[in-house]
């Protein structure tokens, strides 16, 4: 009778054990909602994830953004991403050097005609400080670029998420004549953006 009654409370103790742990699997809490996520809806998540960054991948890699984000000092130009032809710097704020400054030619518009220089009012590259370069990058290099404060001008996933409204982003889809625009309009970029972010911004596996 009492070797019975110690089998029975070790399968009490065993099952209890069992459910523990998966309850502790099951109701693990999201990052910002606080909410229960299940290991299925993670794993869901992570591949939504992944999916929607390939495509924001796309669009970074475009001339239209790469060409702003180089690994030098020199911006690059036209739909081969080469060195710009006036060879213009960095410069710390990103708006040329010395006399050689984007505002030069680079006017609040378009410049009528084509292949004429496109036009904004803040045209920059990004600071020699936070350099944000996207040329040579893999898409889990620029994933984790990304989403780095120290790398990404100390932007939140709010202010990431606002940024696919920033002016010079706007700019890439209005280039003027004879530019290829990314391979995605920007309504498109913009949904695959925040679907990257707001399903745990996950990294695309290193190759």
């Amino acid at each position: 009778m009492a070797k019975k009654l110690k089998l029975i409370i070790y399968a009490v103790m065993i099952a209890a054990l069992g459910f523990s742990l998966y309850t502790g699997t099951e109701n693990s809490y999201a990052r910002d909602t606080g909410r229960p996520i299940s290991k299925r809806k993670l794993a869901d998540d992570s591949v939504r994830s992944v999916r929607a960054f390939n495509k924001v991948y796309a669009v970074l890699m475009s001339p239209r953004c790469v060409n702003c984000h180089p690994a030098g000092d020199v911006p690059l130009q036209s739909d081969d991403s080469h060195l710009h032809t006036m060879l213009p710097k960095r410069g710390a704020d990103g708006k040329g050097l010395f006399a050689m400054k984007c505002a030069n030619c680079h006017q609040p518009e378009n410049t009528p005609g084509p292949h004429t220089p496109p036009g904004n009012p803040n045209w920059h590259l990004p600071p020699a400080d936070m350099k944000m370069v996207f040329q040579g990058k893999t898409a889990h290099e620029l994933a984790k670029q990304l989403l780095d404060p120290q790398q990404n001008g100390h932007k939140n996933k709010q202010q990431l998420i606002e940024h696919a409204d920033d002016d010079l982003v706007l700019a890439g889809w209005n280039m003027g004549e004879g530019r290829t625009k990314p391979p995605l309009s920007h309504a498109e970029f913009k949904k695959a953006w925040i679907e990257w972010l707001e399903t745990g911004a996950y990294a695309p596996p290193a190759n």
